[in-house]
């Protein structure tokens, strides 16, 4: 009776504190304006319209910096909810860094895609995994869900997995590999509008 009366007593104190840590999530965008987020590029390709980040225009990112502009993630879990529409490319960045021109060359491009002509559709690490058909429809909100753990990639779409990765070290030159970093959308092209909603990240 003694121990169980320990242990008891023991998950009383700890446990709480564990939990909350594993369910703290961080608002990423307050619905309104791009507050701790910096577009490079092409700033016209990212407005804030009935609160949702509508991307569309030629080639730009749009960076996560938080509210003290040093926003930086290792093993965390993204969510956002996305609506594409018909022919549109777009992509969230994983473990990135801020640069004021360019494809980001730091960390993985979480693929935005259901009719575009590209193959390489929604929950593809581009040019790692490919997800093909595209597992969401055009005009239609659904949830994103991007976990990075201990090397290992996870991306979900409306709760079903639908990419599974695990990096090895199999001698990955450059910095097209996991890290650390931050989040950044990416506008793709004139012909593509994609909206983004309730953005949300937590530490793992």
């Amino acid at each position: 009776m003694k121990r169980l009366a320990v242990s008891a007593l023991f998950a009383a104190l700890f446990t709480p504190a564990v939990f909350a840590a594993e369910t703290e999530w961080t608002t990423m965008f307050d619905g309104k304006s791009l507050d701790g987020w910096k577009a490079a590029e092409n700033p016209a390709g990212f407005k804030v319209e009935n609160g949702e980040i509508v991307v569309n225009g030629t080639r730009g990112h749009l960076f996560y910096l938080g509210a003290d502009g040093k926003a930086s993630f290792k093993d965390f879990e993204f969510q956002a909810e996305v609506m594409t529409t018909a022919g549109s490319n777009s992509g969230v960045f994983i473990h990135t860094t801020w640069q004021d021109k360019g494809w980001p060359s730091h960390g993985y491009e979480m693929q935005v895609n259901a009719t575009h002509p590209d193959k390489i559709k929604t929950g593809s690490i581009y040019n790692v995994v490919m997800v093909n058909p595209a597992p969401h429809k055009d005009d239609e909100w659904f949830t994103y869900t991007i976990t990075v753990k201990g090397g290992r990639v996870t991306a979900k779409i409306n709760d079903k997995v639908v990419t599974d990765y695990q990096e090895k070290d199999c001698g990955i030159k450059g910095d097209r590999k996991l890290s650390e970093g931050t989040i950044a959308l990416q506008a793709h092209d004139p012909k593509s509008l994609v909206r983004y909603r309730n953005l949300k990240i937590r530490a793992l």
